[in-house]
């Protein structure tokens, strides 16, 4: 098997080389670029398992190269940039990023997040038995063997953790699920009361699936409670 590297773009040559430290010391195989132009043409000619993106960079910023990293790979794309207000954030996610980390970041929390985010595609791409399975909902079908959505016949790109959290609300279809439960059952880990990373890709998922079309909208809201499709 060829080997599959995490990709690290960053234009800040420290950030590299102590990402590159913290992936050395867990056995990750890695891969630098110092601008997402470079990123971008690598990632058409190498595995690419896992990308570490900045968002503040010359020649395209991290925003617009996660788009432009979404026509060539599924891969997951974890932000990792100074910017830590809500809206970057939300941009962030909503350009197509799995998870964002703020600088100054823990070590030993991105790693964790490093390896849920690997996991999550292992089990997805993996050799586990599966039942094959077709979740639909109106117009909408999930097929959880491919791992691919359809909304009404036109295939909808999706990232891992919008998938995941698509699955888990039609596996429940009918009942409302509160944010801690969304969270916990997509990420796989604890919750934290302020953490607002469900809402976000909820609402990048909202805009998927809407294929251009304002007045479809599966999921609901239940203020005070959650959400249901």
């Amino acid at each position: 098997m060829d080997k599959e590297y995490i990709l690290i773009v960053d234009d800040d040559a420290d950030i590299r080389n102590l990402l590159g430290i913290y992936l050395e010391n867990e056995g990750f195989p890695y891969l630098k670029c110092d601008n997402a132009l470079a990123a971008l043409d690598l990632i058409g000619k190498t595995k690419i398992s896992l990308i570490l993106l900045d968002v503040m960079m010359p020649k395209m910023d991290g925003i617009s190269a996660c788009m432009k990293f979404r026509e060539k790979t599924t891969a997951p794309i974890i932000f990792i940039s100074a910017k830590s207000e809500d809206s970057d954030i939300v941009n962030g996610l909503m350009s197509g990023g799995d998870d964002y980390v703020t600088k100054p970041f823990s070590p030993v929390q991105l790693i964790t997040r490093i390896k849920a985010q690997l996991r999550r595609v292992r089990q997805y791409s993996g050799d586990a038995q599966k039942t094959v399975q077709t979740l639909e909902f109106e117009d909408l079908t999930l097929d959880t063997e491919t791992h691919q959505v359809w909304v009404n016949g036109v295939l909808c790109e999706l990232t891992f953790k919008e998938y995941e959290i698509l699955e888990l609300l039609l596996r429940n279809k009918g009942n409302v699920l509160s944010v801690k439960q969304i969270y916990e059952g997509a990420w796989h880990e604890e919750f934290y009361a302020s953490d607002n990373t469900v809402m976000m890709h909820i609402a990048n998922l909202r805009k998927k699936l809407a294929m251009g079309d304002k007045e479809r909208n599966y999921i609901k809201t239940v203020w005070g409670r959650g959400y249901k499709i």
